[in-house]
């Protein structure tokens, strides 16, 4: 219990309740049937059995659950919230028989959103983003994690950031800010991929860092956009500034994208469709989180599915998000992820619930903070209407969110 909770009553007490605690080292999602959770200062300070909450902590305000059940607020780890526009024309050319590589090569994909993102300005990109971290949660979603990547410039790209950080002014939420430079070459660096490099590394990384506007450092590595060469640049620049990374890696091909994350123990390898033995290997021993994002692989009619036999057999922690974004997964339910990574990907009703919880948390880096129902972190919660946890996996398009709670509150 953390310090000065012994004798003090707690500020609100959630009682009569079912818990999934997530917590690490228990069975399954760690259930607590009859349930309390007390919070105080924000945080919790007592989760497990009610019979054994501390009588100092049976005070304050009290919620009656009524046997309901409460999760970890969920968490959204990947997500491309911060954009203008859209891209529904090219859905329509996709419907058509044009691929993924055909549109980026013409024009569209990453490079269309980026024009619309350079002429909105950060209160319309704030306007423009709003709904979409809206729906994330109305289902009870309490932290997102929110990229760049669609700026592609130096004053873009901070511009995407503030707005980004501003969205945590603007809603009771946590918002995880990433700096994707290395998501697209713009055109002015259409026949200059390695001068852009330059220009993240040595212009758009050093003022992002200057104004404390990332969390993190990603890059998109792949045959259309960065090669290994190019993400380790990258990387060894965000490393100087002691920023942790993540990668969009092997979506699309196999460029050992799951092995280069690991090698620079990244937080994160996300995608992941056609990583091999040897990157799931190379993740398990640096302890980098698989990234799954069945919103994407439906959206592109993709066939290659991740490797979830082989991330299981090495014991490589499973996250599950949305990868929010206008081109190929325009998804804003976690809770349609769950189901997707369920039905697409064959992931287990306790793999899919930790997945938007205990383990997104650690593709964050906050597993101190949040993911779990354990005392000392943030009080973060949702209650939901539903008999057993496998509700949450098994609906479509319904939503059973009681009550969201973030930070107490």
């Amino acid at each position: 219990m953390p310090e000065g909770t012994k004798s003090r009553a707690a500020e609100r007490l959630f009682r009569n309740a079912r818990l999934a605690t997530a917590a690490p080292g228990l069975e399954g999602l760690g259930l607590v049937e009859k349930g309390a959770i007390a919070v105080k200062d924000g945080r919790i300070a007592y989760a497990g059995p009610e019979s054994d909450l501390p009588a100092a902590l049976k005070k304050g305000e009290i919620t009656d659950c009524e046997g309901r059940w409460i999760t970890p607020g969920l968490i959204d780890c990947h997500t491309h919230l911060i954009y203008a526009g859209d891209r529904a024309h090219e859905f329509e050319l996709r419907l058509k028989g044009a691929s993924y590589e055909d549109i980026a090569r013409a024009g569209g994909g990453i490079v269309s959103t980026v024009k619309h993102s350079r002429n909105a300005g950060q209160a319309e990109l704030v306007r423009q983003t709003l709904p979409r971290l809206d729906a994330l949660m109305a289902e009870g979603v309490t932290t997102v994690e929110v990229k760049s990547g669609y700026g592609l410039n130096l004053e873009s790209e901070t511009k995407a950031l503030r707005a980004a950080r501003q969205l945590g002014g603007e809603r009771p939420v946590t918002i995880r800010t990433t700096f994707l430079g290395a998501h697209a070459v713009p055109a002015e660096f259409k026949d200059d991929k390695s001068g852009y490099v330059d220009s993240i590394v040595n212009e758009m990384l050093p003022a992002v860092v200057k104004e404390n506007l990332a969390d993190a450092v990603d890059a998109f590595c792949e045959g259309i956009a960065f090669s290994p060469e190019d993400v380790a640049r990258v990387f060894e620049a965000a490393a100087a500034y002691n920023l942790p990374v993540k990668l969009h890696a092997d979506q699309l091909s196999n460029l050992r994208g799951a092995m280069l994350a690991a090698k620079y123990k990244a937080l994160s390898a996300d995608h992941l469709e056609h990583t091999d033995e040897a990157g799931v290997a190379a993740m398990a021993k640096a302890g980098t989180v698989a990234v799954l994002l069945p919103g994407a692989f439906y959206f592109m009619r993709d066939t290659r599915q991740p490797p979830v036999a082989l991330f299981r057999q090495y014991n490589v922690p499973m996250a599950v998000s949305t990868d929010s974004n206008p081109g190929t997964s325009p998804l804003t339910s976690i809770l349609m992820s769950m189901n997707m990574a369920a039905t697409l990907f064959r992931l287990s009703v306790d793999e899919c619930v930790a997945g938007v919880t205990r383990e997104a948390a650690k593709a964050l880096g906050m597993s101190h903070e949040i993911g779990t129902l354990e005392a000392g972190k943030s009080a973060d919660l949702a209650i939901w209407n539903i008999e057993r946890p496998a509700e949450l996996v098994y609906r479509m398009g319904f939503n059973p969110l009681h009550a969201r709670i973030w930070r107490g509150q």
